[in-house]
Formats: C-alpha cells, structure tokens, sequence
C-alpha cells in the first residue's frame, strides 16, 4: 500500500468503554504512530436511540489517560475531514444512498413493523429459525422491488415511511484479505439486505461507516471480531458505489476471552470475580451504579496498556516489558493472534508491580503525599522517599505502600503473635536488652554499622542469626513481612527503634 497510513476509533457512545475497545484504539494508534499515519476519533453516533449521557466524554478521558490520543477527532482537534461525529454529517450520507438506488443497489422498502412481524412469523411457521429480509423475502414485501414505479413514488412524494435497504445478490461468493485472519469468505445466500438508511435522514452503521472511511480516506479498518459478519456487506458496498479500489483493509481482533477462557469477557465478569472492566470509573446515569476503574484501583496507565496490548499480540522474544515507544516500533499486524486472548487480571497487577518498581522514589513520594498528611502523618520528603525506596519492592499499588508500611508513622497496630510465640523465648529477653545497649552505643546509626554491630553481637552471645533477625523483625514491624531489618532501623532512627524494641519485647513477654 502506497497510500498514507490513515486509522481510526470509531465507538459508539452508548456506553462506557470496554477494555476490548481500549485495546482496538491501541492496536490502530501503534500502527498510526509507527507508520507515521494519522490516527483518529470518530463518533458513530447514529443510533439516536441508544445514546447514553455521558459516554462520549467518557470516550476521551479514556483515550487521555490510556496515552493513545488521537490527533484529529472528537474531542483533539479538528482535521481536513470534520466533523467527525456522524449525527452532524447526517448531510452527507444522503448522496451515497442515492447512488446506490440509482445503480440498483439498493431499494426502498416501505414495510411497517406489522408487515415485519407478519413476515418473521409466517417464515417461522414455514420452519425457518432464523427468519430475515433477504432476497427471498424481499419478493413479498412492500418495497420498490414489488411494487409498480409509480406507486413507489407516489408513496415517496406523499412522505410515506421508509427505509432504503441494501439489494444484497443472490448466491454470490464474497472473499476479501483480512490482515489478521488471512482469506475469508461469505455467501450471499446467508446475509440479509440490511437496512442503510431511515427516511428521517439517518444512515444505519454500515453505510455511514463505509461512507465515512472513504470521505476520510482511511487506509486500515482494525475493529472487533463482532464485526467480521458485517464486513461482507461493507466490501459489497465499496463495490456497488464503484470505490473498491479505495477500500481499506481489514483486521479483525480476535476477542479478550474470560478468565476461564470459555466466551467472551464481560463487565459481569468482572464484577463477579473482582476487577474492572473499565479503564476509568463510570457511574451509570439511570441506576446510578458505580463500576470502579483501572486508574481508580490504582493502575499506573503505562501499565494497563502494556498489560492490554499484549492480549492478542506478541512483538516475539519473552520480552514483556515495554515503554509505549517500543510498543510502536515492534507492533505489527502479522503479529496478532487470531485466537482469543484469556484475561488474567493477576498478570495486570504483576505489570503494575513492575512499573511501580521502577518509579523514581521521589515521584512515589510525591504521589502519596496528599494520603500522608490526610492521615495525619508528618510528610518529610527525604523521609517519605526512603520510606517508598523500602516498601516498593512488595507492593503492587502506590495505595500499598502506606497499607503495609504504616509502621513506619505510628506505633504497630497488630502483631503477628502466632509467630512471635514460636519465634520469641522470654529466656533470650536478657540477650535483647543488652542488643539494645549495643545499638544505643552506635554512633552512627545507618544500615552497614547496624549490621555489623548485630552480627559482632550474635557471635559474641553465640545466638544464631536465624534466631536472632526474625524477632528484630517482629518488634519493628509486627510481621516478617517488610524490608530489610537493618533499613528499617536506619529510616525509623535510633530513639524511634530503641523504643519500639523495647515496647514489643515487652509486649512479647506477656505474651
């Protein structure tokens, strides 16, 4: 293809955005960027009915806080082909429809509900389970088609109700290159003449979308599987408009399957099982139900993305961590997977584990800075950043790290007594006090100086150090869960370790 790179996201705001749909905006931004194309939102919006208050904004944040902004679009900027939400380029729509009745492509139907429903009904009765308007029963039916010209347009000149449908031949092989799935192919004799546009001006989808990724000149359609059924139509359309040799091409992503990896994962499932289904939070305008986000779980977005992008796709290699930079310069769509990709939300919390990790200690600090002091902790920069150079190593979440490491800002809560009373002998009580001597002499009280004392100190009380480093252990912390023993005795400071010592063997000894 010579032609510039030209991708976009089209949702629907009838909802918020699925994880499925974050991950089809990425998949075209890491071809956009990496083919130095364009890469752009647009509104699909003619479903009037199923509009949802809310949605389209929710779109955007969406989009900024994932980082996969598009640079022209709904919401980013205006380019050469605005606007781009389909209600406001109802006007463009009509001339396509026309072309395609000119060239008898298409034909109004006139039918009313009633007729439909007759119409399902009588197939039904016939044996057809899945009864449809299609070129066998478009030929009793009230349609341009069946009736005379003059009665069709008396019928149009009088303002009668219709529709324009897609005259979709008979018995015809569709094959088109799918980028991902290779060779498909579709017979007519299975698909049904859909409808393409309402006679209150409103295209459906399938000719809006067609028309508008020719207006816009889009060189690549990357969408959802549950498109693949509707991509015969739209290649038939190109076709009877006489654009084929414009049509992009297609890709269609296979799905995110549940973590059982049996269908389809949903927002159910999500809520069932305990995570989120959204990237952002998303409060439903009629129930007022709340459905908590990725960002507000405490999901870093560079994380989330690398955890979305790899359902589907493997760059090759076991390499797993990437910055957004690597993503673009190694995707590719042969490289996509045309298998369902299973979610694991315990591999997205290990992604956010290894970002967090990797933070600069003084952003974290920075980050919890508001939590510190809303707790009524005193918020000491130098402090707070060791504090998070020492806790970020287990945590998974920012939120974490005052969680597990609220020890650090006020005495301990809960000890773990069912292992201090196997950990702890009141006969050693005279050894520790005189460890706290020791400590007491050290002039300066760091990590390697505190080592070397207990160590010197261990070997001269001919206490092992497997004895020895877990109770320390326990009275600093309560747990033997936490950082190394000699850091935290360097970050609490010689007064604030010599008393809580003494405090938990004290505790320890009426245990």
């Amino acid at each position: 293809m010579n032609r510039r790179v030209r991708v976009r996201f089209a949702p629907s705001p009838t909802g918020p955005l699925h994880m499925g749909g974050i991950r089809t905006a990425l998949y075209n931004y890491l071809l956009a960027k990496q083919q130095g194309g364009d890469f752009i939102l647009r509104i699909e919006d003619t479903d009037q009915n199923r509009f949802v208050p809310g949605a389209e904004q929710y779109i955007i944040e969406t989009l900024k806080w994932c980082g996969i902004e598009p640079n022209e679009g709904v919401g980013f900027g205006d380019g050469p082909h605005a606007p781009y939400k389909q209600s406001e380029r109802k006007h463009l729509y009509r001339e396509f429809a026309d072309k395609l009745i000119a060239s008898g492509n298409a034909y109004y139907a006139f039918d009313t509900a009633e007729d439909l429903d007759k119409m399902r009904a009588n197939m039904q009765a016939q044996g057809v389970p899945n009864p449809s308007y299609n070129s066998v029963t478009r030929q009793y039916m009230k349609n341009s088609l069946t009736l005379p010209h003059d009665e069709t347009e008396r019928k149009l000149q009088a303002g009668d109700q219709y529709v324009i449908r897609f005259h979709m031949p008979r018995n015809e092989e569709v094959k088109f290159h799918d980028a991902i799935r290779g060779w498909v192919a579709f017979n007519t004799s299975q698909l049904d003449d859909k409808v393409l546009f309402k006679s209150d001006g409103m295209p459906t989808y399938h000719l809006a979308n067609v028309a508008d990724d020719y207006m816009m000149q889009i060189s690549h359609v990357i969408r959802g599987e549950e498109w693949l059924s509707s991509a015969p139509l739209h290649v038939l359309l190109y076709r009877a408009l006489g654009i084929e040799d414009v049509m992009p091409i297609f890709a269609h992503l296979s799905l995110i399957l549940k973590p059982d990896g049996n269908g389809k994962l949903s927002k159910r499932d999500g809520d069932r099982l305990g995570f989120p289904s959204f990237a952002l939070n998303w409060t439903d305008p009629e129930s007022k139900e709340t459905s908590i986000g990725y960002r507000e779980r405490g999901f870093f977005p560079e994380a989330f993305i690398n955890f979305l992008s790899l359902l589907g796709w493997n760059p090759g290699g076991d390499k797993e961590l990437m910055t957004m930079e690597e993503m673009i310069q190694l995707f590719s769509m042969e490289k996509v997977h045309k298998a369902g990709a299973r979610f694991d939300f315990e591999k997205a919390k290990w992604f956010n584990q290894q970002y967090l990790k990797s933070k600069p200690d003084a952003e974290l600090a920075a980050a919890i800075k508001d939590k510190v002091i809303a707790k009524g902790y005193t918020y000491v920069a130098e402090f707070v950043s060791e504090f998070c150079r020492l806790m970020k190593e287990r945590a998974t979440f920012v939120n974490d790290l005052l969680e597990m490491g609220y020890y650090f800002f006020e005495p301990i809560k809960v000890y773990d007594t069912e292992t201090i009373k196997k950990k702890y002998s009141k006969e050693n009580r005279a050894k520790f006090t005189s460890l706290m001597s020791e400590l007491n002499g050290v002039s300066e009280f760091k990590t390697l100086p505190l080592e070397k004392v207990v160590k010197d100190f261990a070997i001269a009380k001919e206490i092992k150090t497997g004895e020895l480093m877990p109770v320390l252990r326990l009275a600093l912390a309560g747990t033997m869960q936490g950082p190394p023993v000699f850091d935290m005795m360097n970050l609490l400071g010689k007064e604030k370790t010599l008393e809580r010592l003494k405090k938990s063997f004290d505790y320890f000894d009426s245990l």
